[in-house]
């Protein structure tokens, strides 16, 4: 079957972002999986990220940039982000501190959901931010349960260590203090899809001198019942 659409150029990005839907590829990755020439690859890689639809992993390859989340959202059709913003506004609510919504895309978590609180002090993280997975509760989340194999990848040059990930496990959520950045503290926990995945990462981030120095105890049970609303909600819909 021809795929084609009649415009070469864009038939040619667009077997760059699906190759890239694979997870992170190199030059060399991308001239293999779209069977483009390596000028070409190259060329094309670096409009899309001219264009925030292609990005960098920390080891500078290729991955799907903060531009797609962004559309994704703006379509209305992505069932996670659905079924987070009511939860994420009730939670700011309830807790008086921002709410952000993360997801694992390669080496780094990108913020596709939040909810600010609306005035003073606060901890904002705009929507289509990217973050290290190296620091902070949401990325703890989003390691928690990854293989393990892929984990002793994941963990080089982390503030976190695999104790810290069997913690997570054992309580279900995570929290951190001045991690990922000074002054601020976080709790998080995990997003399941309906294969019980862990598919996204809820957060309350605010100054420790609200949180202190033990946010967990704050906020911990909040941040749970937040991520369990959203995997059943997730569930729901996929009824």
């Amino acid at each position: 079957m021809d795929n084609s659409s009649g415009v070469g150029v864009i038939d040619k990005a667009a077997l760059v972002l699906a190759a890239l839907e694979a997870g992170p590829q190199s030059l060399a990755g991308l001239v293999e999986a779209t069977g483009l020439p390596r000028p070409t690859a190259h060329r094309l890689a670096m409009a899309l990220e001219h264009h925030r639809l292609v990005a960098r992993d920390l080891q500078g390859r290729f991955i799907l940039g903060p531009r797609c989340v962004e559309l994704s959202a703006a379509t209305g059709q992505d069932r996670l982000i659905a079924a987070s913003t009511p939860v994420l506004t009730r939670l700011r609510d309830s807790t008086g501190e921002s709410t952000q919504l993360y997801r694992r895309q390669g080496t780094q978590r990108i913020c596709v959901a939040a909810a600010d609180r609306p005035s003073g002090l606060r901890d904002s993280v705009p929507v289509g931010a990217v973050l290290t997975m190296h620091a902070g509760s949401a990325a703890q989340v989003l390691l928690a349960w990854e293989e393990a194999e892929r984990l002793l990848t994941d963990l080089s040059g982390a503030r976190f260590d695999a104790r810290v990930l069997a913690s997570v496990r054992r309580r279900g959520w995570a929290h951190s203090v001045g991690e990922r950045e000074p002054g601020v503290g976080s709790v998080s926990a995990p997003v399941r899809g309906p294969s019980g995945r862990v598919v996204g990462a809820i957060s309350v981030s605010g100054p420790l001198e609200r949180l202190s120095k033990s946010p967990g105890r704050l906020h911990g049970n909040a941040v749970v019942q937040a991520a369990r609303a959203i995997t059943e909600a997730i569930a729901s819909s996929s009824d």
